[in-house]
């Protein structure tokens, strides 16, 4: 059972906390991070996260499916698969780090948009919102437990190989992975833009 303490903060503490949180996570590669990973309580409170994204109509159009460390070696022959696939001249090494990139982070999950039809009618942009959302959700639920986390894509999420080891149904696209652990080391912290760069007045 998750054991969740109860912090009292007024409307301002709160407010300050959450600017904190959110503009304090980084992106740390899967690379620098290392054992331990989550546990699975926590992993739990990371899902509960995820699941309270926006989703207009209720169609949960996001799926998960965690990679433990006993089903890595699976994935690390699709990432092989998928990179011969599109180069075939890949040299040895080139394959065995795609492979590699399997066994990085401590905690692995894929993220799945659901883009196929469903009931009510939602607009495949609106899912990817959607799904969008609940992966920062998952993010910034990590960087509240003191993990580092990462997103990590590129053209093998894309692979027929990659369908085939989730069992993808039609509609349903693989779009990253999750990468959670602890950071054995950060990078500078990165600028964010200001806010008037990217907001003005209608």
């Amino acid at each position: 059972m998750t054991h969740t303490s109860t912090v009292h903060l007024s409307g301002n503490e709160l407010s300050a906390f959450a600017l904190t949180l959110i503009t304090s996570r980084q992106n740390i590669l899967p690379k620098r991070l290392a054992a331990p990973g989550p546990s699975e309580d926590q992993v739990r409170d990371m899902f509960c996260a995820a699941a309270a994204a926006p989703d207009h109509g209720e169609i949960r159009p996001w799926r998960f499916v965690l990679v433990p460390e006993n089903k890595r070696t699976l994935l690390a022959d699709v990432f092989a698969q998928a990179l011969i696939e599109r180069d075939a001249s890949a040299t040895s090494e080139q394959v065995e780090q795609a492979r590699e990139k399997a066994f990085r982070a401590p905690f692995l999950a894929l993220a799945i948009a659901r883009l196929g039809p469903c009931e009510p009618e939602i607009d495949p942009l609106e899912r990817m919102v959607s799904l969008g959302a609940a992966i920062q959700n998952f993010l910034l639920c990590a960087h509240s437990m003191a993990f580092g986390s990462s997103l990590t894509s590129g053209q093998a999420m894309r692979s027929p190989a990659i369908r085939r080891l989730f069992q993808l149904a039609d509609g349903e696209q693989a779009v990253c992975c999750i990468n959670v652990g602890t950071v054995i080391k950060r990078k500078p912290a990165r600028l964010h833009p200001a806010v008037s760069t990217f907001v003005s007045r209608l």
